[in-house]
């Protein structure tokens, strides 16, 4: 059996009133060091290379790399391809006390425009919930950013679906960006309806599991920056990597049957879940994003939707989304 492709990648759009973009983004953390060594002058490059690709989406953060990542978009950007792309960025990392305060968001706002070398900021976010500002304080402060023609759209993420309701009482928000893949699954109880009842849309971050589900790796000894991962992500300690990779071989042993590639597989049931769900890989090489690229093309028949949907149901993965120390700043 194999699976129809399409020519050309769909365009989604974010939310009711927000941005059309392709229906497969690209998340640019990891171009800052995060999962390992980035050489600056090949990641220019690879931003090149996926806008002329088709991807208009890119999604970047003012913690990137302490503002690395800001200023490495902007750069590769700035040869004109600035007005090819739907460009995002985010404040508030952490969720630490003071980050949600509109005088901060003003001022990390500016911060961005700054470092991206743009005058407007597509889609803005509150990256985590501050516990010490009320999220409509925070988002009322992006909503005069909008005013001012700073920002085009709002965003929030790491939301619960009665704080999603709260922001969305102050401005429209755009689109909530939340852990969702295989592996998380969580959004679909809760979250996913209220923004759909909302007509926000849904960008969803590591969408492989953080590489696991690209299917590279088969053991611990094939992922990169093991002890960082380990230190942040209870899914990379040695018995939870073990248990969820036994899934993995069955993801892909029915991505050969299929003709295509674990990480398209992955990527294509998430596109599958409806235009309002964007999932945005990161990656540094260009292999591995035109690799990626197979999933926007993918058409997948229901019965196999249906099928990885019951390989990996709801809270089946093992080992918690992050330690303990980095859930607390999860907000929500």
């Amino acid at each position: 059996m194999t699976v129809a492709r399409r020519d050309d990648i769909p365009q989604h759009r974010l939310g009711a009133g927000g941005p059309a973009v392709s229906a497969l983004g690209y998340g640019a953390m990891g171009l800052s060091g995060v999962y390992g060594a980035a050489d600056d002058a090949e990641s220019e490059r690879l931003i090149h290379h996926l806008v002329e690709a088709g991807i208009t989406l890119i999604d970047t953060a003012d913690v990137y790399g302490n503002g690395h990542n800001e200023q490495l978009i902007g750069r590769a950007l700035s040869g004109g391809l600035r007005d090819r792309v739907v460009l995002a960025t985010k404040t508030g990392a952490g969720g630490g006390e003071g980050l949600g305060r509109p005088e901060r968001i003003h001022q990390a706002i500016d911060s961005s425009l700054k470092r991206l070398g743009t005058d407007r900021i597509d889609l803005y976010y509150l990256h985590r919930v501050d516990p010490s500002t009320p999220i409509e304080d925070s988002v009322g402060a992006i909503a005069e950013a909008v005013q001012q023609g700073k920002v085009g759209h709002i965003g929030v993420s790491e939301v619960s679906a009665d704080t999603l309701r709260r922001a969305h009482s102050v401005h429209p928000i755009a689109v909530t960006q939340e852990e969702y893949s295989l592996f998380t699954r969580d959004v679909e109880a809760e979250l996913l309806p209220a923004a759909r009842e909302l007509g926000v849309g849904l960008v969803a971050y590591s969408p492989l599991g953080r590489g696991v589900l690209g299917g590279s790796i088969r053991s611990a000894a094939d992922v990169e920056n093991l002890e960082g991962r380990q230190a942040r992500y209870p899914r990379f300690a040695a018995d939870a990597l073990e248990q969820n990779l036994t899934r993995v071989d069955r993801l892909r042993a029915r991505a050969e049957e299929l003709g295509t590639t674990p990480a398209a597989l992955a990527l294509g049931w998430l596109i599958a879940q409806g235009e309002d769900v964007v999932p945005i890989p990161g990656t540094r090489r260009a292999a591995n994003l035109d690799a990626n690229l197979e999933a926007a093309r993918l058409v997948l028949p229901a019965e196999v939707v249906a099928e990885l949907s019951e390989i990996f149901p709801p809270g089946s993965t093992a080992g918690e989304r992050y330690t303990a120390n980095l859930r607390g700043g999860l907000g929500r």
